[in-house]
């Protein structure tokens, strides 16, 4: 089994062995990354990797996963952005008693009073 060297933030270069590591790659952007539980500190860590970074850990016995973009990132959103008015109203509307109330009554949409 390869032995794979990584850096931590917190603990700096740590040695790793292949069952340790795994690559991710996402199949729409062809972007990868690689992710390890620091053996010193526990900590999760991402790392973005390049392509020949990639190919390179999963020629050694890395594990690959590969992921897809959720599909509500190709729906269509139609209409103005949300603001930060917007969602200062929103927050001000759930906090009243009667938010429920006015949206089952069909009176629109919240902070339309």
């Amino acid at each position: 089994m390869a032995t794979v060297r990584a850096s931590c933030p917190t603990c700096g270069d740590v040695e790793l062995t292949t069952r340790e590591v795994q690559v991710q790659v996402c199949t729409d952007t062809d972007l990868g990354t690689y992710s390890f539980v620091c053996p010193s500190c526990r900590l999760i860590v991402n790392k973005p990797a390049e392509r020949r970074v990639v190919d390179l850990l999963v020629a050694a016995g890395v594990r690959q996963v590969n992921w897809d973009m959720p599909a509500e990132l190709s729906e269509p959103h139609p209409g103005p952005a949300i603001t930060y008015d917007d969602l200062l109203a929103f927050h001000f509307e759930l906090e009243s008693d009667s938010w429920l109330d006015h949206v089952i009554a069909g009176g629109g949409t919240l902070g339309s009073r």
